[in-house]
């Protein structure tokens, strides 16, 4: 323990662990401050009470008598102060007390500590092998059978952050007491430490006005509330030490072996027209696309252009920040007149299944970064051409090559023809269910090539792949015209297929697609592709040493509790179950994992149907607790009440 520190040792019995502790720490500056619920005279008729407390006092440490752990904020000796740790061993209600009884206790004395924790601070409770209800107990018992640590822990924002054995023998002089309220020590064999830390608070969620420039025109559009949390976070930036941008660079770094990559660093809008997916995202599930509504002119609004938000929320960078010069929004004439065009666009669009309140939408967040990559890539050919060279070209100054790449190597089997890699990266949105590895938000990385046809460059791509992702978990399966990646358990992680047939019948380009995000949960180990958003500094002092691949993550929240509870309401005769994920995703904060549906019925004489979900809270960032879970749950179903216009039963 660093100098100058605070321990607060709370439910002694015969203060024999912090006279221990007292000596431990006696050529430090570490203060100790050692209470019990007894009173003086009761207390010290503990068997050694008397001296333990004089070694205490002489190692410069403090005494209080009739200290109720479960009400520190009314101890007036404590008022004003705050303890980098707080110890309370072996809780115990005393007499035959149940676990009910023990749950509260703890659950109250979490309650109390956190009022005199210090920000960085935590709290020790030791407990009998089997009691806290973890997967550390060894045997473990039934969970309703347990003391529930975390469970109770977690009622105070604290989150369950180590365990490890009981160290005895490294206080000597310690002598368990208490057991049965009795001079009768508790069974320490295989007892358990367990170290709790402050939770982060959960974000308040929030609408998000944006502003870029799409096809030459300034819009203005609203975040959708349930994707705010996601955006402008810097991820990908140069200098991020974030597990997406080590699993970008160590995919990168593996090509470059075999092909020279050249990364474009040019700031791309989220949105697209219906025309731009239609040209080359023909196999887009429509419904899957979050249709965007422009806002019309506004000059008061406060808008988030993407610099003042990456300047605002960026977790990593220091020195670099985009500059973006978007600062007007279309009028409302312009809105109108580009609406109808995207209407006339949206009809002939005859591939995508468009609805009525897609008709009335311009725009759609990106679900694929494939027309932008074609975009860019027509036009770095028309340089080229316009050149008349037939080197790459850089456009605009925007591309860059991989760091450490200098030089151009043959693609193996094409008879010494040097294949470019061009790449892009970026945020990609898709609006599906709620499920354990759907995600909303992802990061894709897409790289393209043109190789000769006798290459077989979908094969070498894949085999390249195969390479560096297999002793990950991932799996290449054979479809028709290319390669799907495939991992357990969750499922497609990326693609290898022939793009648009070329000019050059001798030619073929084929265009990678990955998820980053999946592939980072692969290949860190994490439990949980949510953590990737975590705002939580612990989550990313994991990577501050840019870890290589396959350096499993040790998480800073450990066996947080699931809650499971059901809803059930009444609908009109149409339901659009993507608002209803929509809405569970911002009630939650992002903190339900899964969405079931239990049952439905249609009224045989009303147009109406019922509908039951089962929604499973879970979360490995924040501090989860019933009583936490049990109000977003509430909150939901205010949100539905009135944005659904539902009748909850």
């Amino acid at each position: 323990m660093p100098p100058s520190r605070s321990i607060l040792l709370v439910g002694e019995g015969n203060f024999s662990f912090s006279a221990s502790m007292s000596q431990t720490y006696a050529a430090t500056e570490t203060s100790i401050t050692a209470t019990c619920l007894q009173h003086q005279d009761e207390a010290l008729r503990h068997e050694g009470a008397a001296s333990n407390v004089q070694v205490i006092k002489d190692s410069g440490g403090t005494v209080l008598f009739g200290v109720d752990c479960t009400k520190l904020g009314k101890c007036a000796s404590l008022q004003g102060r705050l303890f980098d740790r707080v110890v309370f061993n072996f809780p115990h209600c005393g007499r035959k007390s149940g676990v009910k009884k023990n749950r509260e206790l703890l659950k109250n004395f979490f309650l109390s500590c956190v009022q005199l924790l210090a920000e960085d601070g935590e709290v020790h409770v030791a407990l009998c092998n089997g009691q806290g209800g973890t997967p550390a107990d060894q045997p473990r018992r039934e969970w309703h059978n347990s003391w529930q640590v975390a469970a109770m822990a977690a009622e105070a924002h604290l989150i369950l952050s180590d365990i490890h054995p009981f160290e005895n023998e490294k206080y000597q002089s310690y002598k368990c007491t208490g057991y049965r309220s009795q001079d009768k020590g508790f069974h320490v064999e295989k007892a358990l430490l367990h170290v709790f830390t402050h939770s982060l608070p959960y974000n308040s969620t929030q609408t998000l006005k944006v502003e870029e420039a799409v096809e030459g025109e300034k819009v203005q559009y609203n975040m959708p509330t349930e994707l705010s949390d996601y955006i402008f976070r810097g991820f990908l930036c140069s200098g991020s030490v974030h597990p997406v941008r080590l699993v970008q660079d160590f995919l990168l770094e593996g090509l470059v072996e075999k092909w020279t990559v050249s990364m474009t660093t040019e700031t791309l809008p989220f949105l697209l027209t219906a025309k731009q997916l239609q040209m080359c995202c023909c196999d887009v599930d429509s419904t899957h696309c979050y249709w965007i509504h422009l806002l019309p002119k506004d000059l008061s609004s406060d808008s988030h252009t993407s610099a003042d938000k990456e300047k605002d929320q960026s977790m990593f960078l220091d020195s670099q920040r985009r500059t973006d010069t978007r600062a007007t929004c279309v009028t409302s004439d312009k809105v109108d007149r580009m609406k109808s065009r995207g209407a006339e666009s949206l009809r002939s669009a005859c591939s995508l299944d468009v609805g009525p309140e897609e008709e009335n939408s311009l725009y759609m967040l990106r679900p694929s970064l494939l027309p932008q990559m074609e975009e860019i890539v027509t036009k770095r050919e028309e340089l080229v051409n316009k050149a008349g060279s037939h080197r790459e070209t850089e456009l605009n100054n925007k591309s860059v090559e991989v760091e450490g790449n200098k030089k151009e190597e043959p693609c193996g089997g094409c008879n010494g023809v040097t294949s470019f890699l061009f790449g892009i990266s970026g945020l990609v949105f898709k609006r599906v269910p709620i499920s354990l590895w759907s995600l909303p938000v992802f990061h894709e990385l897409l790289i393209r090539g043109v190789f000769p046809s006798e290459c077989e460059p979908i094969r070498l791509l894949g085999q390249r792949l195969e390479t560096l992702l297999a002793p990950y978990g991932v799996s290449l399966i054979s479809e028709q015209g290319g390669l799907r990646l495939m991992a357990q358990p969750m499922g497609l992680v990326g693609k290898v297929f022939a793009s648009k047939a070329s000019d050059n019948i001798s030619h073929v380009s084929v265009t990678v697609s990955l998820n980053l995000d999946l592939l980072a949960v692969l290949l860190f180990s994490l439990p949980d592709w949510r953590l990737l958003w975590s705002h939580d500094p612990r989550f990313l002092k994991h990577f501050r040493l840019r870890p290589s691949p396959g350096t499993s993550f040790h998480p800073f929240s450990l066996f947080p509790e699931h809650f499971s509870f059901d809803i059930s309401f009444w609908t009109g005769p149409t339901w659009e179950e993507k608002k209803f994920h929509a809405i569970v995703r911002e009630a939650s904060h992002g903190t339900v994992e899964q969405v079931k549906l239990i049952d439905t019925f249609s009224h045989p004489d009303l147009s109406q149907t019922s509908y039951c979900y089962r929604l499973i809270y879970h979360s490995h960032t924040h501090a989860l607790s019933h009583t936490q879970a049990l109000q977003f749950h509430k909150h939901l179903d205010s949100l539905l009440s009135s944005r659904l216009q539902v009748t909850i039963r």
